[in-house]
């Protein structure tokens, strides 16, 4: 199995479909890198990948929006076609095993589906503040 994880934002709002009475959400993320050519000018490449998202477990595409920042992995599918001029062009498909948004807390964490287990959103754990905390030196060991 090839598994491919890709940190990006997103192109384009999600948007979702239903495909032989199944439900997929699709959406496009771009991934930058900054680079140095050989002359020692700065670059920057951008690689854009279509993913789709097959589960009936559609509550996170509301947050799927152009600009939102994701942490996104599954199987990566390369397919090829003929342009309009005759030549060979190419696309990087992922079909997603789990999605998370990152860059703030937005009601949902993370949504994964997968064979083993069911889908979950995730909060992250609260941390209580000092003076939820109380005074407890007095009970310490040392």
């Amino acid at each position: 199995m090839i598994k491919l994880q890709v940190i990006g934002n997103l192109g384009k709002d999600c948007i979702t479909n239903s495909v032989n009475g199944k439900t997929v959400m699709n959406f496009t993320v771009a991934h930058t890198e900054k680079f140095k050519d050989a002359q020692g000018n700065q670059k920057d490449k951008t690689t854009w990948v279509d993913c789709a998202y097959w589960s009936d477990r559609t509550g996170v595409a509301p947050y799927l929006k152009k600009g939102t920042q994701v942490y996104v992995e599954g199987t990566p599918e390369l397919r090829t076609y003929t342009k309009n001029d005759g030549t060979q062009g190419s696309s990087l498909t992922l079909r997603v095993m789990s999605v998370q948004l990152l860059g703030g807390n937005r009601g949902v964490d993370s949504m994964q589906d997968n064979s083993s287990g069911p889908s979950y959103s995730s909060q992250p754990a609260s941390v209580p503040s000092s003076s939820d905390i109380g005074d407890q030196t007095d009970d310490l060991p040392f």
